[in-house]
């Protein structure tokens, strides 16, 4: 069975169906319809590899792992493996993304711009969905890498990789390796451009081996409380591990939504204006502008108030809802900036998804190499990722055994990624009964996660469940966990919850009389667990 993995490892699988589908359908039919790898048998060898090294992954991450301490990740480690490489990240310029939530879709948007122009473009994101060969992409078409192209520089390298793990007395981990052959993919393919997504945190993290010299931009998408135990156990400590990616001279994009926050401006020069936007508290602005300050990097945002992002309405392109949105940005007190799309049809369903294109569309004009309007036009339209709000088709429905069905799977793990999610269901399926089927990873938040979702009208029912993740069990929740978490959520927002177990779920549906009114108070959510 296939389930979404997103940051951090977390699954999280939610089905909208019509009261009258059974959800047993619907398991079973996922059951038929996903299978645990898609690996090419071309990689047996280089999964076996990674196998045998540390994979924080699947075993979760130490305490203080991404800070700038004595428990953080050495990152010498990382530029010592990169200078036995030739230190190929020095042969391209890139684009450093780093961020609690956005990051990819970020990424992904960004790249696919800079390809719509014509340029060569690697892009490295983490973790993936189907197949490890979906973490980084090549070229002008943006096709996950090949397996004979991974397999290929892995044979090339791995007399030096395996004398660089010798050296370190096994310490260099999964993450390390794959990171360092996919700069030297990047370098091989002689790409114009590669944009790198930071796995866990900044300072410390394997793909802040780029030097100043190499470095593009720096982009900071947002700064929330994921992963506090790993980053210092405090939003400031957050904040200071992900300004670990800024480099000296370096410009610095600071990307938020105007609607959601107050921005605060000051001139720090009579050419580059600083700017630092929430939601940001006054502290936290205060940890990065600093930063950037220590460094003698500019700091320049899109976040002018005058930049307006709208959602007009969605539609179906191609048998695929989309949202038709607005995207009209005129800053002048940082670097001038200025376009106006209007009706961008964007597959990347959501409010923050287009709050991610917006951070995508100033990342391109700022960077100041040449792109038209179409090319940012074209590559947000051309963008989608698998576990977005990625919504089934029809026959994708029907080939899991639920047709009729409506099937939206999602990656939200964390408090704000879930009221994003509860958003946008809304925002599309405003009279639609909700089923929801949750798996997720230990060390989340899972009363806050549960709270947020809990607030979907026409929530019919909850079903947990257990999956692997990255190929381990250590970090998955058990089902009675989860569904405690979710218990104890809807007594605290005044919801009652009924019926444990998908027999009695099954009885229920076949009385629909019994179902209470919508708008009834308090709202019912039914409960099952899957052992």
């Amino acid at each position: 069975m296939k389930f979404l993995r997103v940051a951090g490892g977390d699954i999280l699988k939610r089905t909208l169906v019509p009261a009258s589908t059974r959800f047993s359908n619907v398991l079973g039919g996922v059951r038929r319809g996903f299978s645990a790898s898609s690996e090419d048998p071309q990689l047996n060898e280089f999964m076996a590899y990674l196998d045998n090294l540390k994979n924080y992954e699947k075993t979760g991450v130490p305490a203080g792992a991404g800070t700038d301490s004595d428990d953080g990740f050495d990152l010498g480690r990382m530029n010592r493996l990169m200078a036995s490489l030739g230190n190929p990240q020095s042969k391209f310029k890139s684009v450093h993304i780093a961020g609690t939530k956005g990051k990819g879709s970020t990424a992904a948007f960004l790249s696919n711009i800079l390809r719509a122009e014509g340029y060569s473009v690697g892009c490295y994101t983490s973790p993936h969905v189907r197949t490890i060969r979906e973490r980084m992409s090549l070229g002008r078409l943006g096709e996950p890498v090949s397996a004979k192209a991974i397999n290929d520089i892995f044979q090339r390298v791995r007399m030096t990789i395996d004398h660089a793990v010798e050296l370190e007395k096994g310490c260099i981990s999964h993450f390390e390796v794959f990171t360092a052959i996919t700069f030297s993919l990047f370098a091989e393919e002689n790409v114009d451009i590669a944009i790198i997504e930071a796995g866990l945190g900044g300072t410390r993290d394997a793909t802040n081996v780029i030097s100043s010299s190499g470095l593009a931009a720096s982009v900071i998408t947002t700064i929330g409380e994921e992963h506090l135990a790993a980053l210092g156990g405090s939003l400031e400590s957050i904040a200071m591990a992900k300004s670990g990616i800024v480099k000296t001279g370096r410009p610095v994009r600071w990307f938020s939504l105007h609607l959601l926050g107050i921005f605060v401006s000051a001139p720090t020069s009579p050419d580059i204006n600083l700017v630092l936007g929430g939601p940001y508290l006054p502290h936290i602005e205060r940890i990065l502008r600093d930063k950037a300050s220590s460094m003698c990097s500019p700091v320049v945002a899109a976040s002018d108030p005058r930049n307006r992002c709208t959602i007009k309405g969605i539609h179906i392109v191609s048998g695929k809802p989309c949202q038709s949105c607005d995207i009209v940005l005129q800053t002048e007190r940082d670097l001038p900036l200025a376009i106006e799309l209007c009706d961008v049809n964007l597959c990347m369903l959501g409010a923050h998804q287009l709050h991610n294109a917006a951070i995508a569309t100033c990342a391109a004009l700022c960077l100041r190499w040449r792109i038209s309007d179409g090319s940012i036009r074209s590559g947000l339209e051309h963008t989608y990722l698998l576990g977005r709000n990625q919504i089934l088709t029809c026959v994708e429905a029907e080939a899991l055994g639920v047709p009729g069905a409506t099937i939206l799977l999602d990656g939200a793990h964390t408090k704000e990624s879930a009221k994003a999610l509860a958003y946008t269901i809304e925002m599309i399926f405003p009279r639609c009964a909700v089923v929801l089927v949750v798996a997720m990873a230990s060390d989340k938040d899972h009363i806050a996660f549960a709270r947020e979702l809990l607030s979907v009208r026409r929530l019919e029912a909850v079903f947990f469940t257990e999956v692997s993740i990255a190929g381990g069990k250590s970090r998955t929740t058990p089902v009675s966990q989860l569904k405690s978490c979710w218990i104890q959520a809807s007594r605290e927002v005044g919801i009652d919850f009924l019926y444990d177990g998908v027999a009695k779920y099954n009885e229920l549906l076949k009385n629909q009389d019994a179902l209470p009114p919508v708008g009834s108070e308090p709202k019912i959510a039914l409960f099952a667990e899957k052992e």
